[in-house]
């Protein structure tokens, strides 16, 4: 079985696209960076390589998503509590990003949502695990 997640992500400029990441507090591997990828690290088993349109095309035959129209996915990450998740999103988008959706408060579950320079979707969610529903 897997242990670790590797997505790729196209980006249009990439030299901007690890500026913004580096503002939300991420931290990129330089043994897989280079003019044309890098690897941003989420955690110890979880990897975003972002990748010039160039070299994204290297990996598919398909075309790359227009994110101005389509939504290809929603990536997903947990934070610590409410304010980990304000502050990430506050971040983005001082940096750039869009917000895009509403905030989601469940009690339980709180989920900000934004876009990244590339239209890529993004949401920040704090789950009290004790206070989940029974369902």
């Amino acid at each position: 079985m897997a242990s670790k997640i590797f997505l790729n992500l196209p980006v249009a400029n990439l030299e901007r696209s690890i500026e913004f990441f580096t503002h939300l507090g991420f931290r990129f591997n330089p043994q897989f960076t280079d003019d044309k990828a890098t690897c941003m690290v989420i955690s110890e088993q979880i990897y975003v390589m972002l990748l010039t349109g160039e070299r994204f095309r290297d990996f598919t035959t398909k075309e790359i998503c227009d994110t101005e129209t389509f939504a290809e996915m929603i990536v997903a990450i947990d934070a610590e509590n409410r304010e980990a998740v304000d502050e990430t999103v506050d971040k983005a988008m001082a940096a750039g990003g869009l917000e895009s959706s509403a905030t989601q408060d469940y009690g339980w579950m709180y989920v900000r949502s934004f876009q990244d320079l590339d239209g890529h979707l993004w949401e920040v969610l704090y789950i009290d695990e004790s206070a989940v529903p029974e369902g």
